[in-house]
């Protein structure tokens, strides 16, 4: 539970969230909501996404289940200082496709009294850590794990498996590209993938 902050609370103190979690797990979902309570608290919000994503929109941020908030497609992190300069609240979504600066930038940021909300992919494909979130998890202030349902057992999922043979590290998809494993499901699909692809070499 995180509160808004008013006017009234001087000097403002700054933090950092991040919403970490798979595909399908309503990482997008949560930011979303936390934004719009930002905003029903009268604060000045802006909203950041990777200009490379146009999944769903190429302005606005929209989730999985076609909840949406506006936000401002940027090329890099350093954008986000020049154009979030004196507002309230932050959002980052998909802060995985960002470059290696966004930590140092949402640290500035936070520092300055601004709250940061941050929401992104964890791990990558392989399962491994996903460009500046590792960095990010170290310095925040508050971290939301959320978790998709798997796909193969039904237990939680903490892992976004490739259903499409590419070795892209970023390959924009959606649910005919990717579904959640659990991590047991995921090393199995993983043995069995490594398994297929000697059998064709």
């Amino acid at each position: 539970m995180f509160l808004e902050q008013t006017r009234k609370n001087l000097p403002k103190k700054g933090w950092i969230e991040v919403i970490a979690g798979s595909m399908f797990s309503g990482k997008t979902e949560e930011l979303i909501r936390r934004l719009k309570r930002a905003k029903i608290a009268k604060q000045q919000v802006e909203i950041f996404k990777p200009g490379i994503d146009q999944r769903y929109d190429e302005t606005n941020i929209v989730s999985h289940d076609s909840n949406w908030i506006q936000s401002t497609p940027v090329p890099s992190s350093s954008n986000i200082l020049l154009l979030g300069h004196e507002v309230d609240v932050i959002g980052i979504d998909e802060a995985q496709f960002f470059d290696d600066n966004l930590p140092a930038v949402c640290e500035q940021l936070a520092n300055n009294g601004t709250r940061v909300i941050i929401a992104g992919l964890d791990m990558d494909y392989l399962g491994k850590p996903f460009g500046p979130m590792p960095h990010l998890l170290a310095v925040a202030d508050y971290i939301t794990k959320v978790h998709a349902i798997c796909m193969h057992c039904g237990d939680l999922a903490t892992h976004s498996h490739r259903t499409v043979e590419d070795d892209a590290l970023v390959l924009l998809g959606e649910k005919e590209s990717y579904i959640p494993l659990c991590r047991s499901c995921f090393v199995k699909q993983t043995k069995n993938n490594s398994v297929n692809s000697q059998h064709h070499a």
